[in-house]
C-alpha cells in the first residue's frame, strides 16, 4: 500500500493530556486525534478522510513554562474579588479571576509520522498541501509551530517477524499488534489515545464528542530497547512502523 512519510521538528511543543488542567501535561508524542486534525487542517477537509497514522519521535528535554488562567466562577463581579470585569445585558456583569498556572513543555522535538488514507487518491492532495500550506502549520497548540524537513511518498509493506526489531524512535505501538502483553508492559507505558470521534446529539440542540480510543503502549528508544511483534510494517527506506 501507499503512504506519507513526514519528517517534522518543533522547538517547544505541549501535547496536553485531556485530563490535566492545573498543570498542563504532554504526552510524550502526538496523539493520533492531534496528527490526524493537522492533516485536515492543512488540506482544508471538513469532513473526516479516513486514514491510519504511525507516530514515532523522541525529543530532548523538558521545562515548565507560565501561562496567563481566566476562571469564569458564574458569579457576579465583585471588586476585590475579580480581576476582571465583562457587562452582560440588563446592567449585569460577569465576574472572571485571572491567575497563572503551569505547561509542561517537551523541547527539540523530532517526529516522523506515516499517513494512509483509505483512499489512495488523497495521497497527492496531502502531500501538496503539507508541501505548500496555505498557512503555517501547527501540531498540539496553536502556537506549537511545525517545521516539516520532508514529505514524501512512500510504498509499505506489511511483514510477519520472529525477530527482535531495534527501536530508533519512541514510538505508540497498538496492543492490539504485540504477541505477548507481558513483556511490553515492561518496555512501555499505557496510554489510552483519542483517534477521531462522531458527533452525538444528547438533547435538542446540544452535542457531544464520542471518541474512538486507541490503547497503545509507549515505547521508549534504547539502545537496550527491543519490539518483538507480529504484525510491522516498512516503508521503502526502511522505518519501521505501526498502524493505528
Amino acid at each position: 500500500m501507499k503512504g506519507i512519510r513526514i519528517e517534522a521538528y518543533q522547538n517547544l511543543v505541549n501535547y496536553r493530556k485531556p485530563t490535566s488542567f492545573q498543570l498542563k501535561e504532554s504526552y510524550p508524542l502526538p496523539p493520533y486525534s492531534t496528527v490526524i486534525g493537522m492533516i485536515h487542517a492543512a488540506c482544508g477537509f471538513t469532513s473526516y478522510v479516513p486514514m491510519q497514522v504511525s507516530i514515532q519521535g523522541k525529543y530532548h528535554s523538558k521545562v515548565n513554562d507560565l501561562w496567563t488562567r481566566y476562571e469564569f466562577a458564574g458569579s457576579t463581579f465583585e471588586e476585590g474579588r475579580h480581576q476582571l470585569k465583562v457587562e452582560l445585558t440588563e446592567g449585569k456583569a460577569q465576574g472572571i479571576t485571572r491567575g497563572v498556572s503551569t505547561t509542561e513543555l517537551l523541547v527539540d522535538v523530532e517526529l516522523v509520522l506515516h499517513i494512509v488514507p483509505e483512499d489512495e487518491s488523497y495521497i497527492p492532495i496531502i502531500v501538496d498541501a503539507l508541501k505548500s500550506p496555505v498557512e503555517y502549520l501547527s501540531l498540539g497548540r496553536r502556537e506549537d509551530l511545525l517545521q516539516i524537513n520532508v514529505v514524501k511518498e512512500v510504498e509499505i509493506a506489511e511483514e510477519f517477524t520472529d525477530s527482535d526489531t531495534w527501536v530508533l524512535y519512541d514510538m505508540y505501538l497498538p496492543q492490539h499488534l504485540t504477541n505477548d502483553e507481558k513483556i511490553y508492559r515492561k518496555l512501555g507505558t499505557t496510554y489510552r489515545l483519542n483517534k477521531v470521534y462522531e458527533q452525538l446529539e444528547i438533547s435538542k440542540g446540544k452535542k457531544i464528542r464520542q471518541w474512538q480510543k486507541v490503547n497503545v503502549f509507549h515505547v521508549p528508544a534504547s539502545e537496550t530497547n527491543q519490539l518483538y511483534a507480529s504484525d510491522i510494517h516498512m516503508d521503502t527506506d526502511g522505518y519501521v512502523l505501526f498502524l493505528a
